[in-house]
């Protein structure tokens, strides 16, 4: 029978629970009705000053209709009123409580209660014209305090400049140069907060009534994918962007499956074929360096997986690897998709987290989309999905101990990489698990297989939730 008993909210010891919780203008905000007004009365009153004809009217608002819709965006970002259904009131403290402005020209126009946009603060902490006066996550807590999320000039131009035109192009020399300039950076940087495991994904987290480590969290997430996808012994395993390769060597180690990785990280390629001779399936786990596109499409895979790599694939090309990975699949086979994504009820700080990511983080993942979008995109390839879990929250949990790892490593990081290199990772990890925890970006798994006919779907059924147990009586 159902509980009475309520849980208080974020009481759980896997999450860091927030201490100001408070939402931000956006899409509630928006109104399309201006929009689609400024659309039409713009290219009309240029009909009117000019003496344009009807057609070139009609020209003017198709060419027109993006750079107004930006502006109109950008404008709103600027001059949005905070929304009223808040759930606790802001401290009101003072810039000075969470840093110190060393910049004095800085100084001059932010102080006291004054906010500074996002942007430009986390710009300037990496330039080391601003300290933070405490932990970067307890600050950042309390952000709404001391910053907003306007579209700043430095935000639209990255976002003109660099960010369409990378969606538009992602041709393999583009990827092979974002993905080896990050993640060759040095596999030091990376073991400093994803640890012993060297995953760079979501972990689950499995008892939420104690902070599991983050091992244990990995070990959840990789036993998770296997059961979910049936691994089964002798299965040919294809994983699309492996990283260091842990589940590839975890899958054949313990389902005794044949597991290919592909990554075009060179230090992940050496780095997951040592794993996998220390664990003793060097026979059965490989990891081949090379962009996805190059993959070996046969003998077919009896299961692919691919964990947080299809972001990088791009939006213009997702089509084209769904499409890919349909031809590879045998019929009755499985396809595990762990995505990224951003909510559709946007906020305008997921605009601002999420181009800071793109600039510093994870450049050219700009397929992190609503799940609705994905989906769509599944099912248009000739994919069935046949569940989908938001997993968001264990992205905070996951982040959580990334950032503690982060913050002992301090001063190793910063020897050999610098002040600026701790500093960018600092404010990505803090930021993220917020980001994560209140629903700004999430993460999705999603199971899905070809949808055809003679595909037996019976054995896929799980048992319902609660099966077993008493359910009462459901009689008048």
């Amino acid at each position: 029978m159902p509980s009475d008993s309520k849980r208080a909210p974020f009481s759980s010891p896997s999450f860091a629970a927030p201490t100001l919780l408070r939402e931000c203008g956006g899409a509630r905000e928006f109104s399309s009705y201006a929009l689609y007004a400024l659309v039409l009365t713009v290219p009309f009153a240029l009909k009117h000053i000019f003496g344009f004809s009807a057609l070139t009217y009609v020209i003017l608002t198709a060419l027109l209709a993006l750079p107004v819709g930006a502006l109109c965006l950008v404008a709103h970002s600027w001059i949005v009123r905070t929304p009223t259904d808040q759930i606790g009131a802001l401290p009101n403290q003072p810039i000075e409580s969470y840093m110190t402005i060393l910049d004095k020209e800085l100084k001059a126009m932010y102080h006291g209660c004054t906010k500074m946009p996002m942007e430009m603060f986390y710009e300037r902490y990496f330039d080391g014209d601003i300290d933070l006066t405490g932990d970067a996550l307890e600050i950042f807590e309390k952000r709404y305090d001391w910053a907003f999320f306007p579209i700043t000039y430095n935000v639209a131009k990255f976002f003109v400049c660099q960010w369409i035109p990378e969606l538009l192009v992602h041709s393999k020399k583009q990827d092979e140069t974002q993905v080896r300039d990050h993640y060759d950076r040095g596999d030091d940087f990376y073991a400093a907060f994803l640890g012993d495991r060297m995953v760079y994904t979501s972990g689950l987290v499995g008892d939420s009534s104690r902070r599991e480590t983050l091992e244990e969290l990995q070990d959840n997430k990789l036993r998770d994918v296997c059961e979910r996808v049936q691994m089964r012994k002798g299965d040919r395993h294809l994983d699309l962007g492996c990283g260091w390769g842990t589940l590839v060597s975890y899958a054949a180690k313990n389902y005794g499956t044949q597991s290919i990785g592909v990554t075009l990280g060179r230090n992940q390629t050496a780095f997951g074929n040592d794993r996998a001779k220390a664990w003793g399936v060097q026979d059965s786990a490989q990891l081949l360096c090379m962009d996805y596109r190059d993959t070996p499409r046969r003998p077919l895979y009896n299961r692919i997986t691919c964990l947080e790599m299809a972001e990088h694939v791009g939006v213009r090309k997702f089509q084209e690897f769904l499409m890919q990975v349909r031809d590879m699949l045998e019929d009755d086979g499985l396809f595990y998709l762990q995505i990224a994504g951003l909510r559709g009820a946007w906020q305008y700080e997921d605009f601002s987290w999420g181009l800071f990511m793109a600039k510093y983080v994870f450049p050219g993942a700009d397929a992190s989309c609503p799940l609705n979008w994905v989906v769509a995109q599944l099912e248009a390839t000739g994919f069935e999905v046949r569940s989908s879990e938001t997993i968001g929250v264990h992205y905070s949990a996951t982040l959580d101990r990334w950032y503690e790892n982060w913050l002992q490593n301090k001063d190793s990081i910063v020897k050999k990489y610098g002040k600026r290199w701790f500093r960018v990772w600092e404010i990505f990890l803090a930021w993220s698990i917020i980001v994560a925890r209140q629903g700004s970006s999430t993460c999705y798994q999603i199971l899905a297989h070809k949808n055809r006919n003679a595909f037996d779907r019976s054995a896929l059924i799980s048992k319902p939730l609660g099966f077993g147990m008493p359910s009462g009586s459901v009689q008048a």
